[in-house]
């Protein structure tokens, strides 16, 4: 990477005043990825990383939540001129033959506005360019942006730039909840969760056809737990989803189980993964009923369903399973009264009870898988 270049975290809006533990959580991040790092600092309300190798660095710290977007950028002056000849510079580096570029610039400016610069720049660049056929494009419409963000005695000029899953940092609440995977929806739920800024602890409700495919998809939200090692609780459930009662049955079983586990481990707070948009009210309550009778408090993770975390779940690698979540729109729901059973079961389930700790790397999936199969 070229000299100067820097990894420059911007904040999510609700991590603004949040920046210490979200540091805090890139130096976790980073030293469990064995990313060695020289500073990080503060500018104004960006979060700047001198690193060794601002590539995996910038990997690295986009696992966490509570960032907006990170760029790997050159730091120059707030100068308009320095400003000016090191957007054209960088531009004409990064362009390549033909493609269509688009120059913005933001952030605190003295003397000069944001938008003089991006105007200076862009003719400046197309004078760098005239070789290649490059053009500016529109907000809208490029091939290319070239970024540039000022604060009050810096500006970074983006080489490379990807969008944050927004959030909160981990652990922002300061307050441990226990969630449960069993399927597609739940793993959503876990996900926001952590986003919401929870200590999550995670336990998986399983049968011997979809082990494999929850262990994958958990795999897909340890990284952002910011831990080294991550305690997994793993029972094995005799209801199979496959139809409406069976659905119904499954979900109360599991929120039952939770409550036992909580109680347990001393959590009072307990994430059930149900949503408005999927479940009628009525059995959202049975079930919030069911947590309160033990003394722990609901948290309705998913109370609304909304775009960004769908788009956060299929970033992170979870799109392939998401269109089961669409099964829950084709469910009528019955009431079936007092399930006597469901303690039953439950209570069985309890004792098949295995406790797995991972150690955070490229196979836990075959850990995972392993360590169940020897217990």
């Amino acid at each position: 990477m070229n000299e100067n270049a820097f990894v420059v975290v911007f904040p999510s809006v609700f991590a603004k005043n949040k920046k210490t533990l979200l540091i805090n959580n890139i130096k976790k991040i980073l030293k469990i990825n064995n990313q060695k790092t020289s500073q990080i600092t503060r500018d104004d309300d960006l979060i700047v990383i001198d690193a060794n190798d601002p590539v995996f660095a910038s990997s690295a710290i986009n696992l966490l939540f509570g960032v907006d977007k990170i760029a790997i950028a050159r730091r120059v002056e707030n100068k308009f001129d320095v400003i000016v000849s090191t957007i054209a510079k960088i531009g004409a580096s990064l362009l390549l033959q033909g493609e269509q570029f688009y120059v913005k610039v933001e952030g605190r400016s003295s003397g000069y506005l944001p938008k003089d610069a991006e105007v200076a720049a862009t003719s400046a660049l197309i004078e760098k360019t005239a070789q290649m056929n490059s053009r500016p494009g529109t907000e809208e419409k490029h091939d290319k942006l070239i970024y540039c963000f000022l604060t009050k005695k810096n500006a970074y000029v983006s080489i490379f730039m990807d969008d944050g899953h927004g959030g909160i940092p981990y652990n922002s609440q300061e307050n441990k909840m226990i969630c449960c995977v069993y399927d597609e929806l739940s793993v959503v739920s876990c996900l926001e969760s952590i986003k919401q800024g929870f200590d999550v602890k995670i336990i998986v409700c399983y049968d011997d056809s979809n082990l494999h495919d929850l262990v994958k998809m958990i795999n897909r939200i340890l990284p952002r737990m910011v831990q080294t090692d991550v305690t997994l609780d793993f029972f094995k459930s005799p209801i199979k989803q496959q139809n409406t009662k069976s659905v119904q049955t499954a979900i109360k079983i599991t929120t039952q189980i939770l409550c036992s586990v909580a109680k347990l481990e001393k959590i009072k707070r307990i994430s059930l993964p149900l949503s408005p948009l999927a479940f009628p009210l009525w059995f959202i309550d049975e079930n919030v009923n069911i947590v309160l009778q033990n003394n722990c408090l609901p948290w309705i993770a998913l109370s609304g369903i909304d775009d960004s975390i769908i788009k956060t779940a299929k970033e992170i690698g979870l799109g392939k399973y998401l269109h089961k979540i669409e099964k829950f729109g084709k469910i009528k729901f019955e009431k079936t009264g007092s399930d006597t059973k469901v303690f039953d079961i439950a209570a069985k389930s309890m004792k098949t009870r295995k406790s797995i700790t991972v150690r955070i790397g490229p196979n836990n999936i075959h850990d995972i898988l392993d360590s169940i199969d020897k217990h």
